[in-house]
């Protein structure tokens, strides 16, 4: 367990590393602290801190692209469009958005209660915790700390220690471009991430795997911290016989290939109807190969424990590989790969792939895709093709999901006026733009009422005709 030190500088958090636990408390108390002085809430303070979050990804995409590079191996432009474009989109719906999202709600009021007034006004929550993931180290812990900001609340910012460059990084330009005594960074393991949740911050986003999301959980769960978890799952593709077939294969190709596929809501495998199965897999194969052309044969993998799980998959599939299959333990990289009808018994077909292997199955009608995957868990989000809308729109009302694309892949999480996250063991609660605002924030009742309405009618003693009275009243 590592956390890093900087001098003189609370925008990142001291250490010794060998009491996480002293360094979390001083953590949540100082955040508390500021909270508590109040400079937070105040339309200016949050509008300031996302101009400053903006001018950081633009002055430091090239900082940004090398560590991305070091961490996971992808190019610069890769950097900037997994990175940058969503963070940015993020800011300038939040800027462009707060003052409407900040103003209280009037809200209906039954006759009854008339005069008086009823509202909605968001309150921030005071100090809260958002843990990012390895993946899209960048755009998974801004994206949140976004909506964190927009809220009105003080953040310990926790990146993912299996991105070291890219957490390193964050934990020295967060505090130069923000105020640096209400957003905090703190660097390091799963031990540094269970003593901040055992401080009982005011809530938690977690973005990250499902078995990890469920210690999160318990460990939130002893000081009844509010959580947001975004997860994952096995995303199916559902190809109706009627689907554009080439534009499909391209689409898909290029999502999948993506972050070497660790991507969360990348395609994790195929339903594609029998009769049109053979030419997908073969436009498959042809764009899989077109778009690494002239790049090294595998797509690198973040650690050995990871590669080793994808290097298992293949090893014991009963599927045939229509295009790669080929890995590199000296690398760990692994080739963009096809499976054709993989055992749905399989570990393939059972655990999140998260990296290049793509299985196709197929299926002899629609209603067949449907079943098998409703008999699985609730996927982080599913995508159809299909050239009629009706045939596209009931299979997003048949199958319970996150989210949903029709004849797309992935795309619906750049989309900043869209709540983003999961459903069932894929994820609870949402952000992004308004939705992030909302989660972030406290939806505090509110009822106004005059002095000068104050029927006798109401208080007791209750005489038989008030009680005939106040039963037809209410």
């Amino acid at each position: 367990m590592t956390i890093q030190h900087e001098a003189a500088n609370p925008g990142t958090a001291n250490t010794d590393t060998a009491n996480p636990g002293t360094v979390a408390a001083d953590v949540a108390d100082r955040l508390r602290a500021v909270f508590a002085g109040g400079r937070t809430r105040s339309l200016e303070w949050r509008k300031a801190q996302l101009d400053g979050l903006e001018q950081l990804v633009v002055e430091q995409e090239a900082a940004i692209a090398d560590a991305i590079h070091a961490d996971l191996g992808r190019s610069a432009h890769d950097a900037w469009f997994g990175e940058i474009v969503g963070t940015k989109g993020e800011i300038e719906e939040a800027r462009r958005g707060l003052k409407r999202w900040m103003k209280p709600r009037r809200q209906r009021m039954p006759l009854l209660q008339r005069p008086g007034a009823a509202w909605i006004q968001y309150e921030p929550l005071g100090a809260v915790l958002v843990i990012g993931p390895w993946n899209y180290p960048v755009f998974l812990t801004l994206s949140p700390l976004v909506s964190a900001i927009a809220a009105g609340n003080t953040v310990c910012v926790k990146p993912s220690e299996l991105a070291p460059a890219t957490s390193g990084l964050l934990a020295r330009l967060l505090p130069l471009y923000l105020d640096r005594e209400a957003i905090t960074v703190v660097e390091g393991d799963g031990a540094v991430t269970q003593g901040l949740l055992a401080q009982g911050f005011d809530h938690a986003l977690f973005t990250g795997g499902t078995e990890v999301g469920r210690k999160i959980l318990a460990g939130a769960a002893s000081t009844l911290t509010p959580v947001t978890l975004e997860l994952g799952g096995k995303s199916p593709v559902i190809v109706a016989e009627d689907a554009d077939l080439d534009v499909t294969a391209r689409r898909l190709a290029w999502i999948k290939l993506m972050n070497s596929g660790q991507t969360c809501i990348a395609p994790d495998y195929v339903l594609a109807h029998s009769n049109v199965k053979g030419e997908l897999v073969d436009k498959l194969a042809r764009y899989l190969t077109e778009f690494r052309s002239g790049e090294p044969s595998g797509q690198p993998i973040v650690n050995s424990r990871q590669f080793e799980r994808l290097a298992g998959y293949l090893g014991s599939t009963k599927g045939q590989p229509a295009v790669g299959g080929g890995f590199d333990r000296a690398s760990n990289t692994i080739e963009p790969t096809v499976i054709v009808d993989p055992e749905p018994g399989e570990p393939m077909m059972q655990e999140e792939i998260f990296g290049p292997i793509l299985p196709v199955l197929g299926v002899e009608d629609l209603d067949a895709a449907v079943a098998f995957v409703n008999r699985r868990p609730k996927p982080l989000a599913v995508y159809v093709f299909s050239k009629s809308k009706s045939t596209a729109r009931g299979l997003v009302d048949q199958i319970p999901a996150g989210g949903a694309v029709i004849n797309h892949v992935a795309l619906h999480c750049l989309i900043p006026t869209l709540p983003f996250g999961g459903v069932g063991a894929s994820g609870m609660g949402t952000y992004h733009g308004r939705w992030g605002f909302e989660e972030f924030s406290h939806r505090k009742s509110v009822l106004s009422k005059p002095f000068w309405m104050d029927l006798d009618l109401v208080y007791p003693p209750y005489s038989d005709r008030a009680k005939a009275l106040l039963r037809r009243m209410f």
